[in-house]
């Protein structure tokens, strides 16, 4: 159909391309940009997690992006009508709003591959997202720890509990979710040699009940008892709350809350799994000889912990656990790293910082750059070499053997 016999004509034309091209769309609406990125990302990429070919953490960064910036900004617009034009103006609008050029690129590799798999399907026929540049993400710069930091965290670390870890973390640079996931059958405390071969993930609940909209509402229906950290309401506050400029988390989901899936009854699917480490090779390192009485001193607090918990011990075999045993929250140690940061009277820095100290260490220590890479389990040599801008005294070392070489004595 169309508003004149032109317009008919030259879509009758374009269907009979798609024809003789094997390429005709099925009968029937197409599916609107939110309505395949559902599809995509609850049954696609769900598959993908249960093969064990996407980490469940993935995927769930995955839903959020798609959650709060694509389908805000692309999900009204039928897929075959999605122009590239319609991508240029919402990449430039989250920009504006804050986003970074990094995350912009990881929503347009997300939305890339869901428009590549509607082509296989037969629901478009091109991608539009191969019709534009790729955001440019800023390459963020190796903020190292300098030597004398790093001792000065150690120093208060050893008497802390699990103060191995940070030991751990600044002699061998792995990173956080391998040294939350490090367990003691992969500890040789003999040879020292430790394989970061897999890391502790929290996998997320799913409801398990027949109706998850009736579930959700029903844990609404209870009073919030975590305080708000930004308005300090009450902890008896709740879905009710009238305080000027309150918004409960929970009165901000929408009418057909599937959420907090955790409090469901009939919960399934959830709880700590241990995945194979980011990359495609199993990461074997050497401990240090002096970083090996530390662990061993660690495993005799550790099993007098399990003696003194006794039945309320959760015995996962992990390095770094609780004092239950369990797993360490990832934002758990993300404090206690800051922590430690505050009590050393060292600068504020990423936790990720702690790998980065422990490549431009080896770097200044003269280590080949190839060895490091090996060390720190990356997968190209590329990635190794935003080191080597940072290894000041031997560049400065460089400096003074040209000058020698020139203006030196013979």
């Amino acid at each position: 159909m169309g508003r004149s016999e032109a317009e008919v004509t030259r879509k009758v034309q374009e269907l009979e391309k798609q024809r003789d091209a094997g390429q005709v769309r099925k009968p029937g609406k197409s599916p609107t940009v939110a309505e395949w990125m559902t599809e995509y990302l609850g049954v696609v990429c769900e598959r993908l997690v249960v093969s064990g070919k996407m980490a469940p953490r993935t995927l769930e960064d995955y839903k959020s992006k798609n959650r709060n910036w694509i389908v805000p900004k692309l999900g009204r617009h039928r897929l075959p009508k999605l122009e590239p034009e319609h991508l240029d103006h919402a990449y430039n609008a989250m920009i504006a709003e804050g986003l970074s050029p990094t995350s912009v690129l990881k929503i347009h590799r997300i939305l890339s591959r869901a428009l590549k798999v509607a082509v296989r399907r037969g629901k478009i026929m091109r991608n539009v997202a191969t019709l534009i540049d790729a955001p440019v993400a800023d390459d963020p710069e190796v903020e190292a720890l300098t030597r004398e930091e790093a001792r000065r965290i150690l120093n208060v670390a050893r008497h802390r509990r699990n103060g191995a870890r940070w030991s751990v973390a600044l002699a061998l640079g792995i990173r956080q979710g391998e040294a939350l996931g490090l367990r003691w059958p992969y500890v040789d405390l003999d040879t020292g040699e430790i394989r970061a071969w897999y890391q502790a993930q929290r996998q997320p609940w799913e409801h398990g009940c027949s109706d998850p909209v009736a579930c959700g509402k029903e844990w609404h229906r209870r009073p919030c008892k975590k305080p708000c950290k930004v308005h300090g309401h009450e902890r008896s506050c709740g879905p009710s709350c009238k305080k000027p400029g309150h918004r409960c988390p929970r009165r901000t989901c929408p009418k057909d809350c599937t959420g907090h899936a955790d409090r469901c009854p009939q919960r399934k699917g959830g709880g700590i799994v241990f995945r194979p480490r980011k990359g495609r090779r199993k990461l074997t390192v050497q401990c240090p000889p002096e970083l090996l009485p530390l662990l061993r001193e660690h495993k005799e607090a550790q099993d007098a912990d399990r003696s003194r918990m006794g039945d309320r011990w959760h015995d996962y075999g992990l390095v770094f656990p609780t004092r239950y045993g369990t797993p360490v929250e990832r934002t758990d140690d993300w404090r206690e790293w800051k922590a430690l940061l505050k009590k050393a009277g060292v600068r504020d820095a990423r936790l990720h910082d702690a790998r980065h100290t422990a490549g431009t260490l080896l770097v200044e220590q003269g280590v080949h750059i190839r060895v490091v890479q090996e060390i720190l389990g990356h997968a190209r040599v590329t990635t190794t070499e935003r080191y080597t801008h940072v290894a000041s005294a031997l560049v400065q070392d460089a400096s003074e053997r040209m000058g020698a070489a020139l203006w030196g004595e013979d």
